[in-house]
């Protein structure tokens, strides 16, 4: 028998405020050893400038060896680097989260759309693992997958390392079975899309400027595969039930985007899987981040680790993702009952 738990969502805004600051750990390797500190730095991590980097290391942020160190020190294999990031204030976004489902083992979370799962970029304090963190401080939950950050919906954590070990096994495995909920644009007269159709498209890195790099879809990059559903079609939109096995990094919105149906509202992927074209000024420019698309991860099943039964969490979607009731729509009735 599989448990079955069904609840909804809710959100609240953090409030802007100053974190603690955080410190970045570094150690020199092969490819760092005979660059100056600045090489290092602004050369590794683009998303600050040159000067910006200087000016980091001549006010004591950037410190080798623990010691106060200067722009043009010439690294050395095995040195240890640390940047002591000050105080910033963090974007604001929803923090409030649900507990759809917890016992001993495992936390199974209903995060909202906004919010990060881990820190990075401008979010520290301001993710999913950090208010997880809040709410149970004498443990570390730790998430098993990832959400993207504006993306809703089902993840599962480990409340230890154990379990944590066991889960992650399951998910190289490919035994945790993940359902999504996608919006996409109308269909398209040239392009129809059958009820039930694959994806099969290899997800990679590709050069993107100020961060290095993204995912996109290449063929140099690793297997994915995501079966779709057509569950509503209507003027304007298309509802899909995507199920997944993989879990590239935005596999859905790159996925999708690859057939010619970015996700609605999607600011960085466009049709063939690759991101917009670099238009932008830096300031501007879209990254993974960024939110607006229309994503939920509606059903998670995975084997519990300590009773070795299946285990089924499902989350009511936003309104956007939800079917619509007495309707001119085009309903795929038989799928959306197996689905719902």
């Amino acid at each position: 028998m599989f448990l079955c738990l069904q609840r909804g969502s809710e959100s609240a805004l953090a409030y802007r405020a100053m974190n603690q600051g955080w410190t970045y750990h570094n150690q020199v390797d092969s490819a760092g050893a005979g660059l100056t500190l600045l090489e290092f730095y602004s050369l590794r991590y683009r998303h600050s400038s040159r000067a910006e980097w200087q000016t980091r290391i001549e006010l004591g942020q950037v410190r080798l060896d623990d010691q106060r160190a200067f722009p043009d020190t010439v690294l050395v294999q095995g040195q240890k680097l640390s940047y002591h990031r000050p105080p910033w204030q963090e974007p604001t976004v929803p923090l409030a989260f649900e507990v759809l489902y917890e016992d001993a083992e495992v936390l199974v979370i209903n995060k909202p759309s906004g919010l990060p799962v881990l820190p990075g970029g401008g979010f520290l304090e301001h993710t999913l693992l950090h208010q997880v963190q809040q709410r149970f401080p004498h443990e570390t939950p730790f998430p098993i997958h990832r959400l993207g950050r504006g993306t809703s919906g089902v993840i599962l954590m480990a409340r230890s390392q154990q379990v944590r070990a066991a889960l992650s096994q399951q998910m190289r495995d490919r035994q945790l079975q993940k359902v999504y909920r996608a919006l996409i644009g109308p269909e398209q007269a040239a392009h129809p899309l059958a009820e039930q159709f694959e994806i099969i498209q290899a997800i990679g890195k590709v050069p993107y400027p100020g961060l290095g790099y993204i995912y996109a879809a290449t063929s140099e990059g690793r297997p994915a595969y995501s079966a779709c559903t057509v569950l509503q079609r209507c003027p304007e939109s298309t509802l899909l039930a995507v199920a997944i096995t993989t879990g590239r990094p935005h596999q859905i919105r790159i996925h999708l985007a690859t057939i010619g149906y970015p996700l609605l509202g999607d600011p960085l992927y466009v049709a063939g899987g690759q991101p917009q074209a670099s238009s932008f000024e830096d300031s501007s420019r879209p990254v993974p981040g960024d939110c607006g698309y229309f994503l939920h991860a509606f059903s998670l099943q995975f084997m519990h680790p300590r009773t070795q039964k299946p285990v089924k969490i499902v989350s009511d979607p936003p309104q956007q993702l939800r079917l619509i009731p007495n309707c001119a729509c085009k309903r795929n009735f038989q799928i959306c009952e197996i689905l719902s």
